[in-house]
C-alpha cells in the first residue's frame, strides 16, 4: 500500500486561496472600466501566456494529452470534453459576476460568496461525487443556509450576486475534480481559450458606451491580473484537486474570504451592517462546526483517507 504526501497539494491550495484573497486590489485599480472590458483582457491575457507556456515548454503534454484522450473509451472520451467545456463556461460567468461585485457593489458582497462557496462545493461533493459527510457537517450546512436567509432579508440582489458566484465555482471544482487525470495547464489553457471563444463575439458590448482610454496603466493591471492572480492560482488550485477532495479545497477556501474581509475593512474603509455581521459569524461557526473531527474523514468512492494539514493520506 502505497502512501501519498499531501503537502503539496495543501501547500498549493493555500497558496491560491492566500494570492485570490488579495484580488481586491487589481481590480479595484481598474474600477473606472467596465467589468466585461475587464474581463475580455483578463481572459485574452491569460489565454496569450498559457499558449507561450504550452508551445514553449509543454508541448510534451499537450501532445500525451491528445492521446489520452484519443486512447479513452468514447464515453471517457465525451466526459472530457464536456466537463471541459463546463469549466470554460463557469469561469466566464464567475469571473464576470465576481468583476462587476468588487467594482460595482462592493468587496463584502464578493467575499461572502467565497463564504458560502465551500459549504456549496461541500452539499455538491456528497451530490454528485459521493463525498461523506458527518452530521456535524450537516449542522453547518444548515447554519450556512440561515446565514443566506439572514443575508437575503436586508440585500436580495446582493444575496443573488453572492450565490451565483459562489455556485459557479463550487460546480468548477466539482468538474474539475472529475478531470483530475488529465494535464492541469493543458486543461487550463483549454477552459480558457473556450472562454475566449465564448466573448470575444460580445467585446462591444461588454464595452458599452464606455470612452475611457486604454492606456498603459490598464494593460499592466491586467497583466498583473492575469499572470499573478488568474494563471498561477488556477494552476495551482487545479493542482491541489489533484489529491484532495472538493470538500477539502472548499475550507481551504476560507482563507481567501477572510482575507477579502481584511483588505475591505482595513484598507478601503468600507462599512457593514449588523445584519450582515450576524450572518458572517454564523458563517465563521459553521466552519469551525463543519472541521470538528476531520481524522477519518473519507473520501469515498476514490479510495482516499483525507486528514488534517500536515500529514499523509493512504492510497488503496
Amino acid at each position: 500500500m502505497e502512501t501519498t504526501n499531501t503537502k503539496p497539494y495543501y501547500a498549493a491550495g493555500i497558496a491560491a486561496f492566500v494570492i485570490w484573497g488579495f484580488i481586491p486590489f487589481p481590480l479595484k485599480a481598474l474600477a473606472d472600466y467596465p467589468s466585461g472590458q475587464i474581463l475580455f483582457f483578463r481572459v485574452a491575457l491569460s489565454v496569450i501566456l498559457l499558449l507561450l507556456i504550452t508551445v514553449l515548454f509543454r508541448r510534451k503534454n499537450l501532445m500525451q494529452t491528445i492521446m489520452q484522450v484519443k486512447a479513452s473509451k468514447p464515453r471517457e472520451a465525451r466526459k472530457f470534453l464536456l466537463y471541459t467545456f463546463l469549466g470554460g463556461s463557469l469561469l466566464t460567468i464567475n469571473w464576470l459576476t465576481f468583476i462587476y461585485v468588487i467594482n460595482h457593489i462592493n468587496i463584502q458582497t464578493g467575499s461572502f460568496s467565497y463564504l458560502l462557496c465551500p459549504i456549496l462545493t461541500a452539499v455538491l461533493g456528497f451530490t454528485l461525487l459521493k463525498e461523506e459527510l458527518r452530521p456535524n457537517q450537516w449542522v453547518a450546512i444548515g447554519l450556512s443556509a440561515l446565514s443566506c436567509v439572514l443575508i437575503g432579508t436586508g440585500e436580495l440582489t446582493s444575496l443573488l450576486f453572492s450565490l451565483l458566484i459562489a455556485l459557479s465555482y463550487a460546480f468548477y471544482l466539482i468538474t474539475q475534480r472529475l478531470l483530475k487525470v488529465y494535464d492541469k495547464i493543458v486543461l487550463l489553457t483549454l477552459q480558457l481559450v473556450l472562454s475566449f471563444v465564448f466573448i470575444a463575439p460580445f467585446y462591444e458590448q461588454f464595452k458599452g458606451s464606455s470612452e475611457v482610454v486604454l492606456d498603459g496603466h490598464f494593460f499592466l493591471m491586467t497583466g498583473i491580473l492575469s499572470a499573478v492572480f488568474t494563471v498561477l492560482p488556477l494552476f495551482l488550485n487545479l493542482y491541489a484537486l489533484k489529491e484532495l477532495t472538493s470538500g477539502t479545497i472548499g475550507i481551504l477556501m476560507y482563507i481567501n474570504p477572510i482575507l477579502n474581509f481584511v483588505v475591505a475593512f482595513l484598507y478601503f474603509n468600507e462599512e457593514t451592517t449588523a445584519v450582515k455581521v450576524a450572518a458572517y459569524v454564523l458563517i465563521f461557526i459553521s466552519v469551525i462546526i463543519y472541521n470538528i473531527n476531520l481524522k477519518g474523514r473519507k473520501k469515498t468512492g476514490a479510495g482516499l483517507v483525507i486528514p488534517p494539514v500536515g500529514t499523509t493520506a493512504v492510497v488503496k
